[in-house]
């Protein structure tokens, strides 16, 4: 079917917004601006940081370093436990954005010896991938590395665009259950596809927050494991214990003992499984 000249429709994620002039999308940052649909947060900072790159998490990747991380504003999905949902679920005047250029911050990474590179997190980088792209092939050109940290809801498409320049992921992975993601507004396919061909060109690793109630059984984390396995037995996967945030403050953290048994299960597949916030 041939989109009306009024209406085009933005392909990055699951979301595919058809987009009239001046609309935006779903993620709160793509709109159409004669015609075209580009990120409306393109350069704008959020959050500028020396982190230790275990804290994205990545443990498998230069372990012990630091990198510079960088944060913009909005998201594809609506995670009621959101860390970040302060910029995640922001509009530009409801932060502290700030605009640069993927110059300055090359030049900013490159004066930092402490930094291994720039990291790509806070918010859902894939949204605005162009900026993404544009900074990683600077950061590359420079000699430093680029990870990302993104929850995986973006087109091979856009995976294409950005793998040349890609050094490693973090992928969130929030169930293994198609009812789990509609609940976020999600796609699970998706994001299994992203890491599925993300897998064989990059370092990924694979976080699962682990919310009680949600996606804590033992069943579902058997088969999530057994999927990882299949795709690379070699994939770090980060457990991670939930605690009351934003929207969702009606249950009590993740049970400790509960969180050392969904480790074992897949450490039955998995050749490095860690434990995260305990």
């Amino acid at each position: 079917m041939t989109e009306s000249p009024e209406i085009r429709q933005c392909k990055v994620c699951m979301h595919k917004c058809s987009l009239s002039e001046g609309q935006t999308g779903f993620c709160g940052i793509r709109t159409m601006h004669n015609g075209v649909i580009s990120p409306d947060n393109y350069g704008y900072i959020t959050a500028l940081a020396l982190d230790p790159i275990e804290k994205k998490p990545i443990k498998n990747f230069h372990p012990g370093s630091y990198i510079l991380s960088i944060g913009s504003y909005g998201c594809n999905l609506r995670c009621p436990f959101c860390q970040n949902h302060d910029i995640s679920q922001a509009k530009r005047e409801d932060t502290n954005a700030r605009k640069t250029t993927p110059e300055q911050l090359c030049e900013i990474v490159k004066n930092e010896d402490a930094s291994i590179g720039l990291a790509y997190t806070y918010n859902e980088p894939l949204i605005g991938y162009e900026f993404v792209r544009d900074c990683a092939r600077l950061i590359h050109e420079a000699g430093k590395y680029n990870v990302l940290v993104s929850n995986g809801e973006a087109s091979l498409e856009v995976l294409g665009e950005l793998l040349p320049y890609m050094d490693a992921m973090n992928i969130d992975l929030k169930g293994f259950r198609d009812e789990i993601y509609a609940s976020y507004s999600g796609d699970l396919a998706l994001v299994k596809d992203f890491i599925k061909n993300a897998a064989p060109s990059c370092h990924v690793e694979v976080t699962s927050l682990i919310v009680p109630g949600m996606n804590d059984s033992e069943e579902d984390m058997d088969a999530q494991a057994r999927w990882l396995a299949s795709v690379d037995p070699d994939i770090p996967l980060h457990i991670t214990r939930y605690f009351p945030q934003y929207k969702m403050r009606d249950r009590a953290p993740t049970s400790i003992p509960l969180m050392y048994s969904l480790a074992d299960i897949a450490s039955k597949y998995l050749h490095h499984v860690y434990l995260g916030n305990i």
